[in-house]
């Protein structure tokens, strides 16, 4: 079955105008959700909407409100709502190009991929990722999408463009407040360059592939198992973690960094994959 565009329309660089389609680049069908189930019966639990000292309303009584203090809200209508969302344009207009260091990644969400719509914008839509590519900058603009809009950076990607929406600025905590507490001490230079030795000993280019999800990987082992079984309640055998009493406890921690080299020389060096 062929991609679904998440959206269609045209990229916009002050008079070019580029027909492009945008693809999500991540997918959420290997991850495993739950259903609550009554167990007595077999059945799905559904939820009905209630009201505490009333009890079960009817849909068309409800109306979204919006909390501007403890138990105090602002009611709003559906009608209200629709007002104020943004028209759904189908032009994606590039208005500023910044090199892609100074974004934090604190701001980026969501990946998709830009292709173009058809052959002849082709030509554009490679005279614009060339462009890009040359210049070492990522383009900036706001997309409308279903009422609302998104901030998206675009930079190459291969062949294409890859396309991620951004937090606005006020979605975004500042993190120092968190680190106010940590010493601002210097360590010292013997551990220091004992872990230097540790980060160049495991540098590798980045795959993804040699990364797995150990969680969900047991789930899917744990139903597979269950579901052929003919009980209702099967029964799994345990899965031993990794013996961690070996050894000593180490505790000093120049022997600990010391140790992870010397542990990570003695391996044989892995071939490592081409990046991608």
């Amino acid at each position: 079955m062929a991609a679904r565009a998440y959206w269609q329309g045209q990229i916009r660089l002050a008079l070019v105008s580029i027909p492009v389609e945008i693809y999500s680049a991540t997918k959420s069908g290997s991850r495993i959700s739950f259903n609550q189930i009554h167990e007595p019966s077999g059945k799905r639990i559904s939820y009905e909407k209630v009201v505490p000292g009333i009890g079960p309303v009817d849909r068309d009584e409800i109306i979204r409100g919006y909390e501007i203090s403890k138990g105090s809200y602002v009611l709003l209508e559906d009608e209200e709502i629709e007002a104020v969302k943004i028209e759904s344009k189908r032009t994606l207009e590039l208005v500023q190009f910044v090199d892609a260091c100074e974004i934090d990644p604190l701001y980026f969400e969501k990946p998709y991929y830009v292709a173009p719509q058809d052959e002849l914008a082709e030509e554009a839509f490679i005279v614009l990722r060339e462009a890009l590519r040359k210049a070492k900058k990522v383009a900036l603009g706001q997309l409308s999408v279903r009422g609302r809009e998104k901030l998206v950076a675009i930079k190459p990607c291969g062949k294409g463009l890859l396309l991620e929406t951004l937090r606005y600025a006020d979605e975004v905590r500042a993190g120092q407040s968190f680190f106010d507490d940590i010493d601002e001490a210097k360590p010292k230079k013997e551990l220091l360059d004992l872990a230097n030795t540790l980060i160049e000993q495991k540098s590798a280019p980045f795959d993804a592939s040699e990364f797995n999800d150990r969680y969900a990987e047991a789930l899917k082992k744990l139903i597979d198992k269950k579901a052929k079984s003919r009980s209702k309640k099967a029964v799994i055998e345990d899965v031993d973690d990794p013996d961690v009493s070996s050894g000593s406890n180490v505790i000093d921690l120049m022997a600990a960094l010391k140790k992870s080299v010397e542990s990570d020389k003695a391996k044989k060096p892995s071939k490592r994959r081409k990046s991608a």
